[in-house]
């Protein structure tokens, strides 16, 4: 039996993209079972009632994915 989690999003920071069935990829940041809100890339169902797979990161890891993107060219 698969273990019940929470989520609260806390903060929506931005859409990235929106699929032709209104599921967005969002970043947000986002509580999980009531802990340290961290910052959340993930595809949600319009109401936000449902969500794909995604990618959780604490501060220090968004600093550096941002010193990465910085360095693409």
């Amino acid at each position: 039996m698969p273990k019940e989690f929470t989520y609260e999003i806390v903060k929506n920071i931005g859409v990235l993209s929106e699929s032709t069935k209104g599921w967005r990829k969002e970043l947000n940041v986002v509580s999980w079972n009531g802990g340290k809100p961290k910052y959340d890339i993930r595809d949600w169902a319009p109401e936000h009632d449902k969500m794909g797979k995604g990618i959780t990161l604490n501060e220090e890891e968004l600093q550096l994915l941002k010193d990465f993107i910085k360095g693409i060219e």
